[in-house]
């Protein structure tokens, strides 16, 4: 009994441990998503100007 203990705490303990470990990647890929969707959007916004290509109705 006292095995099935320890090996389901050990389970618990690398199952938490490997969520935690792709949270944290999945955190740092949105930030960096998020600061390319940003540099894109600055960079098209100074470009700009007459050359946009607008859709007609």
């Amino acid at each position: 009994m006292f095995w099935k203990i320890v090996g389901g705490l050990i389970a618990l303990w690398l199952a938490i441990s490997v969520i935690g470990f792709v949270l944290k990647g999945l955190f740092w890929l949105g930030v960096i998503g998020g600061v390319a969707f940003l540099a894109t959007a600055a960079y098209s916004a100074i470009k700009g100007g007459e050359h946009r290509k607008q859709l007609r109705p």
